[in-house]
């Protein structure tokens, strides 16, 4: 589509400019000095094919000295015209060429982006035909359509880039809908699976307790104990737990430590490399700690994602207010 509309912008320019070059040399007066006719129109037509053609396939924005070359045939097409012309020929029609000539220079600047060099080319051709012809004269004789359809060309151009902005926007959104999609997609998923899991653990224990209406042997007390705990651990900090991390509270709770898990979302946002990375390091803290209390919590801290609290016993109040283990796990790697 690009492409489309840039082949056609093209070719209407050419269309244009050979319309001009071809209106200049219908000559209805014999011009005066006709080398200074015909040295404006090769000027004018050289210029003009660089500024529309050159680079163009590549690059939108019009090279700078491709530019500079347009504004400077802009200051030799009218003395040179107006020089090759008697006085009483200067307002005919093929002797006015350049003022819609000059008009078009200032389209393919703006077209191309180079918003400053074009409207200097209008500037130009308001001074010189203004000077050459008089102000008046110049307005009706095409001044008013040059600078008009300039103008024209710098809003176009102005709604054009702001429509692909805002489509590349609206394309960046609609992808960050569909991967958030399909990020709640695989986390429901997740959610379900460790649900069925707690459940499939946790389902022949109880109904063992209820079979047996509570009068459960020594093993089966604890295997209870033990299913209860994974059923708690999943509804209150399902993010945080992996295999590895499970054993590893499976094993404490057998070693007689009191685990408790509270997730509070700290693992939001985080990418699912580092989440795993933290699960592993939990895991590793997990199988390593030797108090008989472990508190696994995870907030919304802007640096830290879990804390892991360790208490030397889990007796009386007193001994609660002793800390055996304190380990956090940033967020964001380590660095350093």
């Amino acid at each position: 589509m690009n492409r489309t509309v840039r082949s056609v912008a093209t070719s209407l320019a050419v269309g244009f400019a050979m319309y001009f070059v071809a209106r200049s040399i219908w000559w209805t007066v014999q011009p005066t000095a006709p080398v200074l006719m015909v040295l404006a129109i090769a000027v004018y037509l050289v210029a003009v094919l660089i500024a529309i053609l050159w680079d163009s396939a590549s690059s939108v924005r019009m090279p700078l000295w491709t530019a500079l070359l347009s504004l400077l045939a802009c200051l030799l097409v009218p003395p040179l015209v107006t020089l090759s012309l008697d006085v009483t020929a200067r307002t005919a029609p093929f002797a006015t060429w350049y003022i819609g000539g000059l008009g078009l220079f200032g389209i393919v600047c703006v077209v191309r982006r180079r918003f400053l060099i074009g409207w200097l080319t209008v500037a130009v051709l308001v001074a010189t035909s203004a000077g050459y012809l008089g102000f008046g004269v110049a307005l009706n004789l095409g001044l008013v359509g040059s600078i008009m359809w300039v103008v024209v060309a710098q809003l176009l151009v102005l709604f054009w880039d702001k429509a692909i902005r805002d489509t590349a926007r609206l394309a960046e959104i609609q992808q960050a809908v569909s991967a958030w999609h399909a990020t709640q997609l695989v986390r429901q998923r997740e959610r379900r699976l460790r649900t069925q899991f707690a459940l499939a653990v946790a389902g022949p224990v109880l109904s063992r307790v209820v079979a047996s209406r509570g009068s459960l042997t020594v093993d089966e007390r604890l295997e209870a104990r033990l299913a209860e705990g994974r059923l708690r651990d999943e509804l209150r900090g399902a993010d945080l737990l992996n295999d590895a991390v499970r054993d590893a509270i499976e094993d404490a709770r057998r070693r007689g430590v009191i685990v408790t898990v509270f997730d509070e979302g700290g693992l939001d946002g985080v990418e699912e490399d580092r989440r795993a990375e933290i699960r592993d390091e939990l895991a590793v803290v997990l199988r390593k700690a030797q108090a008989g209390r472990l508190i696994i919590r995870s907030s919304n801290d802007e640096r830290i994602a879990v804390t892991v609290v360790g208490r030397a016993s889990s007796g009386s109040s007193r001994d609660d207010d002793e800390v055996d283990l304190w380990h956090e796990i940033s967020r964001e790697v380590a660095t350093g």
